[in-house]
């Protein structure tokens, strides 16, 4: 059993193309020109984020690390 609707499932590339014409010409190119590099700046964002809190992580994880060199072998 699936969990899409009919509807969904029944589409086909014809529907995709009317529903797209539809929003083109609702909401004009420009306006989802602009909202689409919107989008790509806030998947940049995400990204750039996730990197930088595992970076933190990372330097947390090295600040919390013991030496454990006995004393004879360190220099």
């Amino acid at each position: 059993m699936t969990l899409t609707p009919m509807f969904i499932q029944n589409i086909g590339l014809p529907g995709i193309l009317l529903i797209a014409v539809v929003v083109l010409v609702l909401f004009g190119r420009g306006k989802i020109s602009s909202l689409m590099g919107e989008v790509g700046k806030g998947i940049t964002s995400f990204k750039k984020g996730v990197n930088e809190g595992k970076e933190e992580l990372e330097a947390a994880a090295m600040e919390d690390a013991k030496d454990v060199t006995p004393e004879k072998d360190k220099s």
